[in-house]
């Protein structure tokens, strides 16, 4: 744990919260947020920072991260100490990860196994949701025990991957109706697996073995498909649900649809859906391997409907879905990275890094663009994913009594981007070489300053397991 933190008063800053916007002072006191207000006076022993001309930012609330999560034969490359060290450097304060329950554990087993391994690394803080791979009459006990005495309230589960994660739909429906009742949320990955399953067995049989031939197999209206039988499930459980990395057009309108009828639906999409299209699938060179990721990208037009939701909110939240694999075999001693599928795209380990780079990137492409207004960039990377989740408004927000989780943000900067200059692990990013305006200039945990520039002041095991409470369905 870390120790109290000095009181920091924050000068002159731009306040942007989910609602607000003005110029006043800060100040950091006993982890949390003591006083809002103008020429706050404070003593000799307050640290003082002029933030004329940044904007003062809550910390980053990623809800979608996959730190050290075996699949299948692999591993992603960052661990929970390179992972939230990134996460810092980016803005991100909080993450929530995911305990895999394995054929043989409960819930339970699988939360403890991930914070056994968090613990001691975490630079931020943290929680999980937990992967729900079969269902029966004590995982529901588990699972019950896991909201009302481990802080655990959301539940992901998986209509792809048959054999591995995929859960069929009366699992799903099952977790729906207890979850929903106890004030949880079931998460949805949202692809016809079976189908898929077939088009990839097919495509393999016909000599197709580049990666361009995942998106190939995965075709949105399959993710379309499983978006409306997942909402049918919620709506027959009378339950909220969350669909992860939404892609497409396809996924999105039975979205909207739903919310327009009153069903309680949220959802997230990604940053990489927001800054790239399948034209990148327009070859058959294996460095096309860094986009494969699941659901794939997905066409402009796909985009114009996802920048169409974002602002009028039928898209809810902005995760990163960070799952890095290396470009290279053996970089940093890792095995079965992206090469493993080189010869066959269903080998391929799907998932691509982005934790680091989430807030600039959309600062960059959405707010200077003009198609996100600052408060609803908090809201959306931030305040509503806390909200979900169970962690507002101790995270989310810059209130009174709220935890000091602080971004110190200058909109006036540019940086360019090299993975090469990141913290993860990952040897790639999809940004590589692109400038982008804005810049992270100072990162408060709890009132600690980690970031200050390029300079990292945190450590690990400083993030603290964060328990949550239910969800605010709004």
């Amino acid at each position: 744990m870390s120790s109290p933190p000095t009181a920091t008063l924050i000068r002159n800053g731009r306040v942007i919260t989910a609602s607000d916007d003005y110029v006043a002072d800060v100040l950091m006191k006993n982890g949390i947020i003591d006083t809002i207000g103008q020429n706050i006076v404070v003593g000799d022993d307050t640290a003082i920072i002029d933030a004329k001309g940044l904007y003062v930012l809550p910390g980053g609330v990623d809800t979608h991260v996959h730190l050290e999560n075996v699949i299948g034969p692999t591993i992603t490359c960052d661990t929970f100490a390179s992972g939230t060290r990134a996460a810092a450097f980016g803005g991100t304060t909080t993450i929530v990860d995911f305990a895999l329950q394995t054929e043989t554990d409960s819930p339970l087993g699988a939360i403890a196994r991930a914070q056994r391994s968090a613990q001691s690394q975490v630079a931020v803080d943290y929680s999980v949701h937990v992967i729900i791979t079969r269902v029966d009459d004590q995982v529901l006990t588990d699972v019950r025990h896991a909201m009302r005495h481990e802080g655990v309230t959301s539940f992901k589960m998986f209509m792809a991957y048959p054999g591995v994660m995929m859960a069929d739909d009366a699992a799903i429906f099952r977790m729906l109706r207890q979850v929903g009742a106890d004030g949880g949320m079931v998460a949805l990955h949202a692809e016809n697996g079976t189908v898929i399953d077939l088009l990839i067995k097919e495509a393999l049989e016909a000599g197709h073995t580049s990666p361009r031939y995942h998106a190939l197999t995965r075709p949105a209206i399959l993710e379309g498909e499983a978006t409306h039988r997942g909402i049918r499930l919620a709506e027959l459980a009378e339950a909220p649900i969350y669909f992860v990395h939404v892609s497409s057009n396809q996924a999105l309108k039975h979205i909207v649809a739903a919310r327009a009828e009153g069903i309680s639906v949220f959802a997230e999409t990604c940053p990489h859906y927001l800054l790239f299209d399948d034209s990148v699938y327009n070859t058959d060179y294996f460095e096309i391997a860094k986009y494969v990721m699941t659901p794939p990208l997905r066409k402009e037009d796909d985009q114009k409907h996802l920048w169409r939701a974002l602002r009028y909110d039928d898209l809810q939240v902005i995760a990163t879905d960070h799952c890095p694999f290396c470009m290279k075999e053996g970089h940093l001693g890792y095995r079965l990275q992206k090469m493993r599928g080189k010869d066959d795209f269903s080998l391929i380990p799907n998932g691509a890094p982005g934790i680091e780079t989430r807030l600039v990137s959309l600062f960059d492409i959405g707010v200077m663009q003009g198609k996100l207004s600052l408060n609803r960039f908090v809201q959306l990377t931030a305040t509503t994913p806390a909200k979900l989740f169970g962690l507002f408004p101790k995270k989310g927000t810059i209130a009174v009594g709220s935890d000091a989780d602080v971004v110190l943000f200058d909109p006036a900067a540019t940086q360019t981007i090299y993975a090469k200059d990141l913290q993860g692990n990952c040897d790639y990013t999809l940004l590589e070489g692109r400038t982008l305006r804005g810049k992270v200039e100072k990162v408060f945990l709890r009132g600690n300053l980690i970031v200050d520039g390029k300079q990292w002041l945190g450590r690990e095991g400083m993030g603290q397991f964060v328990p949550r409470g239910q969800v605010r369905a709004f």
